[in-house]
């Protein structure tokens, strides 16, 4: 013969089912745009010009050189004639 016994009950064991469900979350990434503006030194040329008025001594009549007298081996330049050089 059978006898009714009473039953354990156990507590109960979880299945997890795990699924994802995307959530979209704004992240902002600030980009600065720098304009830069360099000065670069660029050398502009100018020319000057200079007019000098030259007086050409032909020399003393019947000179046989043909230049006047005191001017070296050179004709008309002399020492501070205005031509720059050191004589």
């Amino acid at each position: 013969m059978r006898r009714h016994v009473r039953p354990i009950v156990c507590p109960p064991q979880c299945v997890i089912k795990d699924t994802y469900i995307k959530r979209e979350i704004p992240v902002i990434h600030p980009v600065v745009t720098i304009n830069r503006q360099h000065i670069v030194n660029v050398p502009r040329h100018i020319y000057q010009p200079i007019t000098r008025n030259e007086v050409v001594d032909p020399g003393y009549p019947g000179n046989n050189w043909g230049w006047g007298p005191g001017s070296g081996s050179n004709p008309g330049h002399t020492r501070g004639c205005g031509c720059g050089c050191r004589r």
